[in-house]
């Protein structure tokens, strides 16, 4: 334990040693007490077989900040969600809430206590000591929604891209941990920004390996989602960007180009690769960017890999030569190209055709 908690190992003996009412508190106190090295070892990722940690807080404070691997059970409602707790009366129980000044944790082990459950521990010190002792904050889906909406902070997907490439949280930037090193430089420079690592869900360490990176690169406000991509969707639903294929690699269909400018433009990167003359006489879609061939090559390796990316040109050859390009040099890319006449006539959507 770190010398910074002293005084805190210090009530949590007297509230081990006793085993009752603390005085100075004013509420019952459960008689197993643990520290954080304890919590820590059963607080692993995956989830360990046998073992619920349960916050004991309201879930306006648990979506905020938690143990990740933590479920919620507001002690107000605890009665209503039982079922939350497993079926094996002899698991590990971990209560914590607020710290040493907050009774929710040992009135939710009495709770359990009462309902037959044999293996129950309260981590009286909670959720500051975890924080102050270095443990990683884990937030919810909601808050990650808030985030995002709000634009403060950067969202992260650790998993490898194939995955990532099948859905995502939207806005999420692609940073597998796998390739931590190589892709470190799509971190914001500002060490201060407040990071948001998510994988898999409860049996994924990708999120928690991730943001320990970071933490080792000097970031300071690295988090983990590790409910991950699964709740996500459960909150929110996945974002459906159905992109459709001609049948050779890479080509996306006229209909599918046509839907993603018409309902998904926001999901999708597009670039135009014809030269900036063309665009000035013809136009282009409002979010596209616009990015000549002959310019594109140095280019391809700042390129986003956060949302799939669409090159087209006037007929398609060299959207096609951008689509080989990109795959010859980023891997982590999800890449299309659109083969087919494309006339804007300085008109928002374009007169899409097959080529004879």
């Amino acid at each position: 334990m770190k010398a910074v908690n002293i005084s805190v190992l210090a009530v949590v003996f007297a509230l081990t040693a006793t085993g009752s009412t603390a005085d100075s508190e004013g509420f019952k106190t459960y008689p197993k007490i643990v520290d954080f090295e304890f919590v820590e070892d059963q607080a692993s990722v995956p989830r360990r077989e046998g073992v619920v940690i349960v916050d004991s807080r309201p879930a306006r404070k648990f979506d905020k900040g938690h143990i990740p691997v933590a479920i919620n059970i507001s002690n107000t409602l605890f009665d209503s969600q039982t079922d939350l707790l497993p079926e094996d009366k002899s698991s590990l129980l971990i209560f914590y809430c607020g710290g040493i000044t907050c009774p929710l944790s040992h009135k939710s082990a009495f709770k359990a206590e009462t309902l037959g459950y044999t293996n129950i521990r309260v981590y009286a010190t909670g959720y500051p000591d975890w924080t102050a002792n270095g443990g990683l904050p884990g937030v919810s889906a909601k808050y990650v929604k808030g985030a995002l909406d709000k634009g403060t902070a950067v969202v992260v997907d650790a998993r490898p891209p194939r995955k990532f490439n099948k859905g995502y949280v939207p806005g999420a930037v692609n940073i597998p941990t796998t390739r931590f090193d190589m892709s470190q430089d799509r971190l914001p420079e500002n060490k201060d920004t407040e990071l948001i690592f998510y994988c898999g869900g409860y049996h994924c360490p990708l999120s928690t390996k991730g943001a320990e990176k970071a933490k080792a690169l000097g970031y300071t406000n690295a988090k983990v989602f590790q409910a991950g991509y699964p709740a996500w969707k459960e909150a929110f639903g996945q974002k459906e960007l159905s992109i459709r294929e001609s049948g050779e690699e890479g080509v996306i269909t006229i209909a599918s180009f046509m839907d993603v400018l018409n309902k998904h433009p926001e999901d999708v990167y597009l670039i135009d690769v014809r030269d900036q003359g063309e665009v000035d006489l013809d136009g282009t879609f409002a979010t596209a960017r616009v990015i000549p061939i002959d310019t594109l090559l140095p280019q391809i390796a700042g390129l986003p890999n956060d949302k799939p990316t669409i090159f087209f040109c006037s007929n398609g050859a060299r959207a096609g030569e951008a689509f080989d390009f990109v795959n010859m040099k980023r891997s982590d890319m999800k890449v299309y190209f659109l083969e087919s006449a494309v006339v804007f006539k300085k008109q928002p959507l374009p007169v899409v055709t097959p080529l004879d």
